[in-house]
């Protein structure tokens, strides 16, 4: 989908017809890098995506920086069929869904974040592309989401020496400096080192909340010999901040207020003297290969991280009130009206959490390049192993709750004016919160996969074919809880002369549940499977690629809508998503084109609308550099993204259009870059849940960048 090119190996594109348009009597060829699939990117091999059959998204360092990407979510924004911004600005973490479900994340092709509150988010700077592998991808990962995955590929040393060093400053006092420098230690290039390290003091748009950030992040490669080459990488990263999500009521947001007042999206309904979230992440990754001969090459990926986070927020607390929703005999979904308010104020829930996380992992592949007669193969085999260790204490109390609960004895002590917070007093005693602390079990979860994918051609025809055996075993509360599982994928693509590629593929996922229907008996991982039909362009005489899908995908052994709390849980749910996604890239002279587009229709066991996924959504961005203005470049983004409902199906989170512009100039070895996200500085939501909250998009900022290479 984003470019990745055939014209030369690793995805270099070769643009000469470009210069020739540009300008007749130019006979110099511009060599390009604009997106590779590598050994450590999604799909775990460098097969090009022409010839891939299924849907992959890639969006390279260059435009991450054109696009005035500040957070891993904001890359996702150009893309087709994926929500980047879920719950809309955002400080925690990366809320991402891709064909309308929730995605893990990986990095350089081992998984990196583990449930939620746990991790220090991925550093956009030390990364050099962002991919989304769409679709179910059990067969290479094991337990997944039918959505996909996305995978970011770290900065890594490099033969050429080249240095940076990069200032900005921006919207909010966001002030940071990043530095990047790599090359060859020995004259031979043996030995080869990068050191990349970012430091950023900022202020947010919501008051009083900061994202305060440091980097470090070296590595080093080693060349024992012609053929083989192993790097290590460490990144240490750690975030002093406070929760951007508010949880602002729907009720003085999306509703009305009894009092005819908005609140406005920038308040912290919180307290400063309270909240906070500050995390740490320390992860070492060995990335290895060895060439065994001309026909077989052995890779090893491992990663050892250890995280933590302490987080502490207070937010709205939302009550049952007279707006039931029945969902089955005798169950109910209950919005906020105008009950929860009491003389312009609102109850709170307040939290606290020390969680942590530990992963060990690794994953052994084995390629294989070699001909069977008229067949050729491009093999894989390996194994992946991953031993994972989550834990959360917590404590929470709530200012006021359902009538008859344990939460009711506070009254309304706690309680808060949204429309004009008073912040440092009405705070409960830390002794009353820490009385509330529960010590929770860890929860270990180990998992054993071996796979198999053989990528089979006879001319212009390519089969893949791809098996995995999974045994993954989770230990939690006590409780012990094993599964296993077989996945299977295959795809078919032909390539025609002229470009064009249609293909056909199906693949599956599982995902283990935890925990007994009732009866004892262990649940059953969910499942899903998809069917994807499509059609790639790559044309012979100007580069670019367009991709145009349709897909139908079903997940299983979700819960049953219609049994009852405290029956038995049977696993009869199942969600429907069908979608066509369109997406291109075209580079025409002086100009590169981006256009994506795409129509969910999803349906959840309950049948109604997945909650936050729009209907229709599509982005265009628009890249100027002319020639006769040597050094000045430029960009325009307009992305729409549809109205998307609540999970019920009862309330609607309107839809808006946002415009991105970039200009700069370029001279010999400076950098000069003006961003402006949000050009017109529209408000918005990003959501609005059933359950009563909604979360503000982001709001204009402008970003000044100035870069220095030397």
């Amino acid at each position: 989908m984003k470019p990745s090119y055939r014209w030369a190996a690793c995805g270099v594109l070769l643009t000469a017809p470009v210069a020739a348009m540009a300008d007749e009597m130019q006979d110099i060829e511009r060599i390009e890098v604009v997106g590779q699939l590598n050994r450590y990117s999604a799909t775990k091999t460098d097969t090009p995506i022409i010839e891939t059959a299924r849907s992959i998204t890639i969006e390279t360092q260059q435009q991450l920086l054109d696009k005035g990407v500040l957070s891993l979510d904001h890359s996702f924004n150009y893309s087709a069929g994926v929500t980047g911004q879920t719950y809309g600005f955002a400080t925690r973490g990366d809320w991402i869904k891709v064909r309308g479900l929730d995605v893990p994340q990986y990095q350089d092709s081992l998984q990196s974040l583990f449930g939620n509150y746990n991790n220090t988010r991925a550093e956009v700077y030390t990364l050099e592309q962002v991919e989304i592998l769409k679709g179910p991808a059990s067969v290479l990962y094991g337990k997944g989401s039918p959505g996909g995955l996305v995978n970011v590929v770290s900065k890594l040393p490099k033969d050429v020496a080249s240095h940076e060093v990069v200032f900005e400053y921006g919207t909010h006092d966001r002030k940071q400096f990043a530095f990047d420098s790599t090359g060859a230690i020995t004259d031979d290039a043996d030995l080869l080192y990068r050191v990349v390290g970012l430091w950023r003091d900022s202020d947010s748009q919501i008051d009083h909340v900061e994202d305060n950030t440091k980097v470090f992040a070296p590595s080093l490669t080693w060349r024992p010999t012609d053929a083989s080459e192993i790097t290590l990488l460490v990144n240490y990263t750690k975030t002093d901040s406070d929760p951007a999500a508010q949880f602002l009521p729907m009720v003085g947001t999306l509703l009305p207020s009894p009092n005819g007042k908005k609140i406005d999206a920038s308040t912290n309904v919180g307290d400063p003297d309270f909240n906070n979230y500050d995390a740490e992440t320390l992860s070492t990754t060995i990335l290895a290969s060895l060439d065994l001969n001309d026909y077989w090459r052995l890779g090893f990926t491992g990663r050892y991280t250890d995280a933590e986070a302490d987080y502490n927020q207070a937010w709205t607390t939302f009550l049952p009130t007279s707006n039931p929703l029945v969902m089955g005999a005798d169950r109910f979904i209950t919005l906020p009206d105008g009950s929860l308010y009491k003389d312009g104020l609102t109850p709170r829930t307040f939290y606290i959490s020390d969680a942590s996380s530990r992963q060990t992992a690794g994953d052994i592949r084995l390629f294989g390049s070699f001909e069977t007669g008229a067949l050729e193969h491009e093999l894989l085999m390996g194994i992946q192993y991953q031993d994972v260790t989550t834990d959360n204490d917590f404590s929470r109390i709530r200012g006021l709750g359902a009538p008859g609960t344990e939460f009711q004895q506070y009254g309304d002590t706690y309680w808060q004016n949204p429309f004009n917070p008073v912040y440092g007093s009405n705070l409960p005693p830390m002794e009353l919160l820490m009385s509330k602390y529960q010590y929770q079990p860890s929860t270990n979860s180990t998992d054993l996969g071996i796979y198999i994918s053989d990528q089979i051609s006879l001319e212009n025809w390519s089969l893949t074919l791809g098996l995995r055996y999974d045994d993954t075993e989770t230990e939690a509360t006590n409780a012990k809880q094993s599964d296993d599982a077989y996945s299977f994928s295959a795809g078919l693509i032909y390539n025609f002369d002229n470009g064009f590629a249609p293909y056909v593929s199906y693949a599956e996922s599982f995902d283990p549940v935890i925990g007994d229907d009732g009866r004892g008996n262990p649940l059953k991982p969910q499942e899903g499977e998809q069917l994807e039909v499509g059609l790639k362009y790559q044309p012979n005489n100007f580069p670019a690629l367009v991709t145009l899908a349709w897909f139908d995908i079903e997940q299983s052994n979700l819960s049953d809508p219609l049994s009852q709390i405290g029956e038995y849980q049977q696993q009869k749910g199942v969600a429907k998503i069908t979608g066509l996604e369109l997406e291109s890239f075209v580079e025409l002279g002086e100009f590169t084109v981006e256009l994506n587009a795409s129509k969910l229709d999803t349906e959840d066991p309950n049948g109604f609308r997945l909650a936050s996924v729009p209907e229709y959504q599509a982005s265009t961005w628009v890249g100027y550099r002319p020639a006769a203005l040597d050094g000045f470049k430029s960009g325009l983004g307009v992305r729409y993204m549809g109205s998307s409902y609540d999970g019920a199906d009862l309330y609607k989170t309107p839809s808006y259009t946002l415009m991105d512009l970039m200009v700069g100039y370029e001279l010999e070895q400076w950098d000069f870059t003006l961003n402006v996200r949000n050009l017109t500085d529209k408000e918005y939501y990003a959501t609005c849940l059933y359950r009563g909250d909604c979360f503000p998009g982001d709001e204009r900022t402008i970003n000044g960048r100035i870069k220095y290479v030397f």
